[in-house]
Parts: structure tokens; sequence; C-alpha cells
């Protein structure tokens, strides 16, 4: 089976989800293109679930395990663009669709009206969202999980989920530094 490559996506990752690195010259002097196999742990994860892996779908895996916050589709499709120029913004869609459908991926609607995603964890964990820039922190603490646990308790409930989401402003470093004294 040949692999499909497509003159519209960079050398560095084709849109078949190929990472590509050069090696020595060849017989006719210039360098050869060679395939380095690397498996994104979001690939890993499809490939344990025997989902079919295009070459669109690998490096959509790709981005998504690199991906440090927690975009929103189209953030999703402009980053996967960059090495898959031709790639449409209905494929990155579907397949966060099915990741998500799979347990994969995980979807976030926070205040601004866009799903987010981010990687299915197994641990819990919280979020606190900078209404100013946007940026979204992950954060566990345990006097948190705590007291929910005892609320429902005290309610007549035993919890099973729950998500809780902070939307904040940054304080100013003059004045975090008066809080921490008082």
């Amino acid at each position: 089976m040949s692999a499909r490559r497509t003159k519209h996506c960079v050398p560095a990752a084709n849109c078949n989800g190929d990472s590509i690195s050069r090696t020595g010259a060849s017989a006719g002097g210039s360098p050869r293109l060679a395939a380095v196999p690397s498996m994104s742990p979001i690939e890993a994860r499809c490939r344990a679930k025997g989902m079919r892996l295009t070459g669109q779908r690998r490096l959509i895996a790709q981005v998504l395990s690199e991906a440090q916050d927690h975009p929103d589709v189209f953030d999703l499709h402009r980053r996967v663009a960059v090495q898959c120029p031709h790639i449409s913004l209905a494929t990155v869609y579907r397949t966060v669709k099915r990741l998500e459908t799979e347990g994969i991926l995980e979807r976030r609607e926070f205040r601004d009206g866009h799903a987010r995603y981010e990687r299915a964890s197994k641990k819990h964990h919280d979020h606190l969202i900078d209404v100013e820039t946007g940026v979204v922190i992950e954060f566990r603490n345990a006097e948190i999980e705590r007291l929910q646990e005892e609320i429902a308790r005290q309610l007549g409930y035993r919890l099973i989920s729950h998500r809780l989401e902070l939307y904040a402003v940054p304080v100013p470093a003059h004045l975090r530094s008066d809080e921490s004294r008082s």
C-alpha cells in the first residue's frame, strides 16, 4: 500500500500523518526524506479502541496531543491547517466529535459560548478561566473536593460527578503582595 502525499502540506508533517525528517544524501546527492514513526497519546488511545486513523485524523490527534490549552474547533482547524492547508473545518469537526464519542476527548463549554476540548483525563480536575484573556488553568484542590462530598452528604446525596469552573480576573501584582500579608 502506498502513502498518498499532497503537495499542499508542509514537509514537517504531511496530511498523511507521517512525520518527516531529512536524512543523509541519496545517490543523486540530494537529501532524502524518511518517515519517522511517532504516535501521539491521542493516537495511541484511538488505536487501542480500534479506530481507523486516516492521515488527517492522525494529524488532528497529534495537534490535540500537543495542545497546552483547551482549543475550540476553529483554533484546532487553524493549527492543523498550518501543516495541511487543504483540510476542511468539517473534517476537523467530525474528527473531534468522533473522539468525544469514543471518550478520548472531553468537551468543555465555558462562558465564551465555544465548545472547547481537552484530552479525557482519568484524574478529575477543575478549571479557572481568566475572563480577560480566555486562558484556562487546570487545578485540583483536595479541600474543595472534600467540601463538595460533605455538602452532598449533608443534603442526603452521594456525589457521582461534578464540574467546577471559576471565572476570574488577575489581581495586579502590587495588590497580591498586600493580600498575602493579611
